[in-house]
């Protein structure tokens, strides 16, 4: 009678996924075509369909390329977060909460003093190398804490970037480079295009990576004692968490700019419904990712139409407003 209620119940489990899984697919791709559709040039899906030579151009060479690093940006910060959050053990742990995106951003402003109208990659190396320090720098701060309330560790992340924010701001305004850091303050999507996304999918080795670690990661959370006596080599697990976020943060902000928000909102929303098993919500943490985003950009696109409002403007107000909803929940269940 036990194992028939076991397996009824890892049935019903399954299908439970499969039926999320294929509501997010289906989701994802309405607002995929939907994306397309839409913009300030004027197009006609059932023009494409016929082979109509505008249409195609418009499509290869603007709207696929700006839909596709819409997916790709929204799971790579999506599952960025998850990971912060899990190493970490904190609910409130992501990119922009720790100062990881501000860092990227000094990297960025290190890059463009020094190395000039280098390559992107330069950017992306500067970037990814300066974020790395930074984002060790917070798990030391973290580590060293007395109190690791669930609400002081993300603000302490929160000030020491605003702090690293105010230094680039320093630095752009003496060597005369304002408006190039500017650009990298807001994430912005219009400005995507063939040949200027293609460097986004550098993420998806990252996300390989990340499921063969989903696991380690999950042990390496419980605390540097309990995961050694289990035989983890803590540091180094921590370390290539470190490094995977570190290099996909710098990937999306030296992209399409810093977006917010995101790796805080989505998997704090999945584990609502599916819990805290890091491998087991990975793929729905990506896809909920691609459409929070896909979804926030549409609604940028035509508040305002035929103008644009930017990305970053759209998810911080809808994120604020999810953030304090999930903080008053938070707090009703006696924090993380």
């Amino acid at each position: 009678m036990e194992r028939t209620e076991v397996s009824t119940v890892k049935k019903n489990g399954k299908k439970s996924r499969v039926l999320t899984y294929g509501i997010l697919i289906v989701a994802l791709l309405i607002l995929s075509i939907v994306s397309i559709s839409i913009g300030a040039e004027e197009f006609h899906l059932m023009d494409l369909l016929r082979g109509n030579g505008k249409e195609y151009f418009l499509v290869n060479i603007s709207r696929l390329p700006r839909t596709f690093s819409i997916i790709i940006t929204g799971a790579l910060l999506s599952l960025a977060g998850l990971i912060m959050q899990t190493i970490t053990n904190n609910r409130f742990v992501s990119p922009s909460t720790a100062g990881t995106m501000e860092w990227c951003r000094m990297g960025v402003a290190i890059s463009i003093l020094f190395a000039g109208s280098q390559a992107t990659m330069m950017k992306v190396i500067l970037a990814f190398g300066v974020a790395f320090v930074g984002t060790i720098l917070f798990m030391v701060l973290l580590n060293g804490l007395q109190v690791k309330n669930a609400f002081i560790v993300p603000l302490i992340g929160m000030m020491m970037g605003n702090v690293v924010s105010s230094i680039t701001t320093f630095f752009a305004y003496q060597y005369d480079i304002v408006q190039n850091i500017s650009s990298w303050l807001q994430g912005n999507f219009s400005l995507v295009i063939k040949g200027r996304y293609e460097m986004l999918y550098l993420g998806i080795p990252c996300l390989i990576l990340v499921y063969f670690y989903a696991s380690k990661f999950t042990i390496a959370g419980m605390g540097e004692s309990f995961s050694t006596s289990l035989g983890l080599n803590h540091k180094r697990v921590v370390m290539i968490g470190l490094v995977v976020v570190a290099f996909t943060t710098s990937l999306v902000v030296v992209t399409v700019g810093s977006i917010p928000f995101i790796g805080l909102i989505v998997p704090n929303l999945v584990s609502l419904y599916h819990g805290d098993n890091l491998k087991g919500t990975l793929f729905e943490t990506a896809l909920l990712g691609a459409i929070f985003v896909m979804a926030c950009d549409i609604f940028g696109r035509i508040i305002i139409a035929p103008y644009e409002m930017n990305i970053s403007v759209v998810v911080s107000v809808i994120g604020s407003f999810l953030f304090t909803i999930l903080l008053f929940w938070k707090n009703r269940k006696g924090g993380t």
